[in-house]
């Protein structure tokens, strides 16, 4: 089973269209969005499990030079 989570991420002024292009290139992201509001930018993540998701968003997304904060929302699944 996939692990997803959506990233809302807050830059720093004027880094909003260089950070989404650097998303758009890490392995296990899925999709970016531009967004208007508290955030700037919303991408999909996903990893095989929930440590190697936990690893995407750790060890590649954090290092992205212009990101100020993020906040990982989980999905789960409903039935």
């Amino acid at each position: 089973m996939v692990a997803k989570a959506f990233v809302l991420v807050t830059t720093s002024v004027g880094q909003t269209k260089g950070v989404f292009n650097k998303l758009k290139k890490l392995d296990g992201v899925k999709s970016v969005d531009v967004v208007m509001g508290p955030y700037d930018i919303i991408a999909e993540v996903e990893g095989d499990t929930i440590d190697s998701l936990g690893k995407i968003i750790t060890e590649r997304l954090h290092k992205v030079d212009g990101i100020e904060r993020t906040l990982t929302c989980q999905t789960i699944r409903v039935t």
